[in-house]
């Protein structure tokens, strides 16, 4: 019965498929002949095998049969399925992995054929050009007049200023250890009295340092931290980013000098600046415009942190690096001072040929900080007691009088009128303690000099460059201060009036008076020589 319904379902499917391809009920097929006839026969090849099957194996079999090859296909057709997928996600895996392994390569390769990144380049000195005058050039021999020990100037080879345009160091010098220096800023008093621990831990040189500097008060300096200016000079002074050179005048001591010998280069690119406080500004002789006098920008400076004018006078001196925070080189001057030698000249010789970036000269007699100490004592520079105190503490520390032993450091005693130096972190460190220690002790700079320097060097191997007296003196030259020359002065003469009946004389007489003239013209002739040699003999104290 199951074979005969499955004949008859066979029988009828194929018999109404012929059926509909004779009467051509399907369009497409019956379109070709070509086709229709290719069909039917493979239909009667099917169903010639199906009844050769079914003669071999029964009819109750074949219905079994075709369950298994219908089962067997559809199994086959998992199999193949899946192995196509793992076919294609291993082959995606491959091809993930030959781009990583490829991306890995060729980052191991970028990272093979990468150059290093420079080092920093930094400036490493120069030598003069074979045959150049200062090359052969040497100090003549001291005066044979033994007399004359005092300081004077003696002669330096500068190279003209275009040639020391030429030579400024396109790159800062090296700062050995430390690299990046920043500043306390919290505070009560103006400098921040640093512990003993804090400063012992200051000397301890590290690549980054955090320390005081005076201005603890503010961010930033000039704005309410004691020797505060105006924004918009704060403003200029920050503008100015190549060479400096600063002087101060307080308390009214000393009067304006204007540079001399400045070249029109220097004139346009090297900044000027005068502190003064309002005594100083209120005792001008000498009004000025747009806060200008000659070359000197006048910056006035109020709410100073100390009572002694000599001791905030070591605030631009000491500090100019944070004062203008953005310039490469300073030059700082006494305000006593009269400079006569053009900035680039300057920082050409005992800067950038020497390859130094700090210079100062040293003092021309004395080059032991206990016998500066005793000359401070005798000379009344400040409280005795005061000044034993610290050098007592220095000596405890360590401190030692002067000797050949230090060679080649050649004093332990600078001038300090004059200092000459490079903007980079090490040269700052320097003058941030040094001036930590004017704080701490007296105002007597050249009492605290060599302890910093030294203590500095131990760490760093850094050291200041130290040139003659007489150097600095043939840069700069000494004026006297204001109640010097008040004491100097002449009185001035009476005024002439024609009615004076004193003033008329006989013709008998006018032969002695005649004579009487020349001989006054005598006197003051001796007493201008007079005062050039007391000028000779003033140390730039």
């Amino acid at each position: 019965m199951m074979t005969g319904g499955l004949m008859g379902i066979r029988s009828g499917i194929f018999g109404s498929l012929d059926k509909h391809l004779q009467n051509g009920v399907l369009p497409i097929q019956a379109a070709s002949a070509a086709r229709t006839k290719p069909s039917s026969k493979m239909f009667k090849e099917k169903e010639s095998l199906i009844h050769w099957i079914c003669k071999f194996t029964g009819q109750k079999k074949v219905g079994m049969l075709l369950l298994c090859v219908i089962s067997a296909a559809g199994f086959a057709l998992v199999l193949y399925v899946g192995k196509g997928e793992d076919h294609q996600e291993s082959d995606h895996v491959r091809i993930s992995n030959r781009i990583r392994s490829s991306l890995a390569v060729s980052v191991k390769e970028n990272e093979v054929r990468a150059m290093p990144p420079p080092p920093p380049s930094y400036f490493l000195g120069y030598t003069l050009p074979p045959g150049h005058p200062c090359n052969t050039f040497s100090l003549p021999p001291p005066p044979a007049d033994k007399k004359r020990t005092g300081p004077r100037p003696c002669p330096v080879c500068y190279p003209p200023v275009e040639e020391a345009v030429a030579l400024m160091p396109k790159v800062p010098s090296f700062s050995p250890v430390i690299k990046n220096l920043s500043y306390i800023s919290r505070g009560s008093e103006f400098g921040g009295h640093p512990t003993l621990k804090q400063r012992d831990d200051s000397y301890h040189i590290r690549d980054s340092m955090n320390v005081h500097c005076g201005f603890v008060k503010g961010i930033k300096a000039g704005h309410g931290t004691g020797f505060d200016m105006e924004d918009d000079d704060v403003l200029e002074m920050e503008q100015c980013h190549g060479i400096v050179v600063a002087s101060a005048i307080f308390g009214d001591f000393d009067i304006i000098q204007q540079p001399k010998n400045i070249s029109e280069y220097s004139k346009k690119t090297v900044c000027f600046y005068m502190f003064v406080d309002e005594e100083t500004q209120g005792g001008l002789k000498t009004k000025y415009e747009n806060k200008k006098i000659g070359l000197w920008r006048i910056i006035l400076v109020r709410n100073l942190p100390y009572t002694d004018s000599r001791r905030n006078g070591k605030i631009p001196k000491l500090l100019l690096h944070r004062l203008f925070p953005n310039a490469r080189f300073s030059i700082w001057v006494d305000g006593k001072l009269e400079l006569v030698a053009d900035p680039y000249q300057i920082l050409e010789r005992f800067l950038w040929r020497r390859n130094a970036s700090f210079a100062i000269s040293r003092h021309y007699k004395r080059f032991d900080v206990f016998d500066e100490a005793e000359a401070n004592k005798v000379a009344g520079k400040y409280d005795n007691a005061s000044i034993d105190l610290q050098v007592e503490f220095y000596k405890k520390e360590g401190l030692t009088p002067y000797s050949e032993a230090k060679l080649p450091i050649t004093s332990d005693v600078p001038e300090g009128c004059v200092i000459i130096r490079e903007h980079i972190p090490i040269s700052n460190l320097f003058t941030c303690l040094w001036f930590n220690e004017v704080d701490r002790f007296t105002s007597r700079d050249q009492l605290s000099f060599s302890t910093v320097r030294d203590k500095i060097r131990a760490s760093t191997n850094w050291t200041v460059s130290m040139f003659l007296d007489c150097e600095s003196r043939n840069f700069v030259v000494q004026k006297y201060h204001k109640e010097v020359l008040a004491h100097l002065a002449p009185p001035p003469p009476p005024p002439y009036s024609a009615s004076d009946p004193l003033r008329k004389v006989s013709p008998r007489r006018r032969r002695g008076r005649k004579s009487g003239s020349r001989h006054h013209r005598k006197v003051n002739r001796g007493m201008v020589v007079s005062q050039v040699k007391v000028g000779h003999s003033f140390s730039l104290h």
